[in-house]
Order: C-alpha cells, then sequence, then structure tokens
C-alpha cells in the first residue's frame, strides 16, 4: 500500500472522529461554562471589585458554538419547509 494513501486514511478517520465526538458532545452538553466569569454569572469591577452580572452569559453558561449552529441551520431548514 502507498503510504500517502495510509497517511491519508489515518487523518480521514482522526478527522471524522473528532468531529463526531463534538457533535455528539453538543446534543448531550449543548451548555458550557462562561469563559469570561468561569462559570458563576458574575463579575467584579475593576475599580471598586463590586459583584456585578456577567454581560456575555447572565447566568453562568453559554451555548456552544456547535450547538448554536446547528440551531441556526435547523431553524432556516424549518422556515424553509413550512
Amino acid at each position: 500500500m502507498n503510504p500517502l494513501i495510509t497517511l491519508a486514511i489515518a487523518v480521514a478517520v482522526i478527522l471524522a472522529t473528532v468531529t463526531l465526538g463534538y457533535a455528539g458532545l453538543c446534543w448531550i452538553k449543548p451548555f458550557t461554562a462562561c469563559r469570561r466569569c468561569a462559570g458563576t454569572g458574575r463579575r467584579t469591577t475593576r475599580v471598586l471589585r463590586r459583584p456585578r452580572a456577567c454581560r456575555r452569559c447572565d447566568r453562568g453558561y453559554r451555548l456552544r458554538a456547535g450547538r448554536w449552529i446547528f440551531n441556526y441551520f435547523h431553524r432556516i431548514r424549518s422556515e424553509a419547509t413550512r
């Protein structure tokens, strides 16, 4: 067997595994902790260090990028088939 074909097959299998794994993660657990507030939903101000609500997430959880893309295409498809 040609080593380039073997390498191409190995790369394709790895990419497919990673993609399907992330898709499964987005399906099972669509939310993740916010990176800005570390999942607490609160941030402190710079000057007085008072806690405020996180403007990015508001509750500590954000929708994963893969789930956001899935929801977008699902919404487009459902609107097109009406």
